[in-house]
């Protein structure tokens, strides 16, 4: 009887540890789901006609659509950057399978600039000054480095993550995302010759998106 009373303790408590890491990875998870979703919502919510565009004839309406441009670039781009971060996000949280208080604010810092996203895009569309490319970029190269930051510190000796991951893997899921903030630094180089040329440079992550993606390993 004395055996039984040490052990079953011991079985329930680790069962209950077991389940709350489950629901609270379940819950990191579903609140960074509905803050990307949230965010890539809210970028549609920029683009609106110009003040009369509900009286406009056939060619008046065309000039409005046609001259809203910017905003289609700024939209595009943040959708397509916002859906990288995400892919990336939910691909290493197949691997994360435990977390502690440090991963929860890695992650919580990263939801508040997917969060912020909005504004930036929202400043390029409406401003085509090197001050505004400038600092669309950089909220852009935080984003990737707090995605790189949150899974190096998980798989770290792999900490919090699956240890069967491959080492070639493992930097695969840091470098992806450092790719993107390399052409966003360039981009801030580029600004101060040439704003145009910054913001063309910001396409080439659609090439490197496929490049990657092309030369991934499974885990």
């Amino acid at each position: 009887m004395n055996k039984l009373n040490t052990i079953v303790p011991d079985v329930v408590y680790n069962h209950d540890a077991s389940e709350r890491n489950r629901i609270g990875l379940e819950r990191l998870i579903f609140f960074s789901d509905a803050v990307f979703a949230i965010a890539i919502t809210l970028l549609a919510l920029d683009i609106r006609l110009p003040a009369g565009g509900e009286m406009a004839n056939n060619d008046q309406l065309f000039r409005m659509l046609t001259g809203l441009w910017p905003k289609y670039f700024a939209y595009l781009l943040s959708f397509w950057v916002i859906g990288l971060y995400w892919i990336s996000h939910h691909r290493k949280f197949l691997f994360i399978k435990r977390f502690d208080n440090r991963l929860l604010r890695l992650n919580l810092a990263l939801m508040m600039v997917i969060a912020f996203i909005p504004f930036p895009t929202a400043v390029i569309s409406a401003n085509g000054n090197r001050t505004a490319t400038i600092f669309y970029a950089l909220v852009m190269i935080l984003g990737g480095l707090l995605i790189s930051a949150l899974w190096w510190y998980a798989v770290r000796n792999h900490y919090l993550a699956a240890p069967e991951l491959n080492k070639k893997f493992l930097w695969q899921e840091v470098t992806t995302p450092l790719a993107t903030v390399g052409i966003f630094i360039l981009s801030i180089g580029l600004a101060f010759w040439n704003v145009g040329w910054a913001r063309l440079c910001w396409l080439l992550l659609l090439p490197l998106t496929f490049f990657l993606n092309a030369r991934r390993v499974a885990a």
